[in-house]
C-alpha cells in the first residue's frame, strides 16, 4: 500500500498587496494596477522521525517572511525582454515602449522574472521558498505546490518535483 502526506499552509496573513503591470503580445502591456494576492503552500514528503511532513509553524514563517517582501510594493519584473527597468538610489526608472514611469525606489521590489503574472509569481516564491527550507531547515521536499490566487476564484499554481 503506498501512503501520501501533504501538509497545507494558507492563512490570512500570508497575502501581499502589490501593484503592477504586465506585457503580453509582444507588444501590449497593461495599465497600472494591484491585487491583493493569497498565498497556499503544500509540501508532500515522507513522514520524519516526529511522524511530520514539515512543522505548520516554519512552514508558515518562511513563507510569510517572503509574502513580507512582495507587500505593499510596486512589483517590477527585471528579466523581461520588453520592459526596461533602472534602478536608480532613490528612484526606479521604467519603460515600455514609448510609456515611461518613475516610481520611489523604497516603494518597488525588483523581481528577477520576465513578467510579474501569478505564474510567475508562484514560481519564485516557490523556489525561494525551496532554497529557504533548504538552507535553514535542511529539508528538500519531495513535492512543493505554491498557489498564488490574484483574485477569488483565479489564480495559478507552481509545482516542483525532487529528483
Amino acid at each position: 500500500m503506498a501512503e501520501t502526506y501533504k501538509v497545507r499552509v494558507t492563512k490570512d496573513h500570508l497575502v501581499f498587496s502589490s501593484g503592477h503591470f504586465i506585457s503580453f503580445e509582444g507588444d501590449k502591456c497593461e495599465r497600472l494596477h494591484g491585487h491583493n494576492y493569497r498565498t497556499a503552500v503544500e509540501i508532500e514528503n515522507d513522514l520524519d522521525p516526529n511522524q511530520y511532513v514539515f512543522d505548520f509553524i516554519a512552514l508558515k514563517q518562511r513563507t510569510k517572511t517572503i509574502t513580507d517582501e512582495l507587500d505593499h510594493r510596486m512589483m517590477l519584473p527585471t528579466n523581461s525582454p520588453c520592459i526596461a527597468v533602472a534602478a536608480g538610489p532613490r528612484s526606479v526608472q521604467v519603460r515600455f515602449r514609448d510609456r515611461e514611469w518613475v516610481f520611489p525606489r523604497d516603494d518597488c521590489v525588483l523581481l528577477p522574472l520576465e513578467n510579474t503574472t501569478a505564474e510567475l509569481l508562484a514560481r519564485y516564491i516557490g523556489q525561494r521558498l525551496l532554497a529557504d527550507l533548504q538552507q535553514k531547515h535542511h529539508f528538500v521536499p519531495q513535492v512543493l505546490r505554491v498557489e498564488i490566487e490574484e483574485s477569488f476564484g483565479q489564480s495559478a499554481i507552481y509545482e516542483w518535483r525532487g529528483g
